[in-house]
């Protein structure tokens, strides 16, 4: 790889870096911004995530940066989904709705005679 290609690699990913802390520390409200701002500083994360990086790269900046890795997915959600987002969240989130589901289903309505024993 020519040397100027390095070197703008490098620039693309020390950029997705940055920004994406800077997300991160937004996101946490370590750093009010305005709403301008805040549409700025995604449409310059947004465009730099659109160049060609390198997929070892993104991967240590999401793993990292979750907001920047929420922002690339949803970018990407037409063609490859929830692909960055947790399987055990999601599946946790799914068993814990269906206990919810159960237990309701078991339980009489509070209208019902025999409510008021339960």
């Amino acid at each position: 790889m020519p040397a100027h290609n390095v070197e703008s690699l490098r620039t693309r990913i020390e950029t997705v870096v940055a920004l994406s802390r800077l997300l991160d520390r937004v996101e946490r409200n370590a750093a009010p911004i305005g709403a301008d701002q805040y549409r700025s500083l995604v449409r310059q994360l947004q465009q730099v995530l659109s160049t060609e990086l390198p997929p070892e790269a993104l991967k240590a900046v999401f793993n990292a940066y979750p907001a920047a890795a929420e922002l690339y997915e949803n970018m990407h959600y037409a063609t490859a989904g929830l692909a960055l987002s947790s399987l055990d969240v999601s599946v946790k989130t799914e068993m814990a709705a269906s206990e919810l589901l159960q237990r309701l289903r078991r339980s009489p309505p509070a209208n019902q005679p025999g409510a008021e024993a339960a």
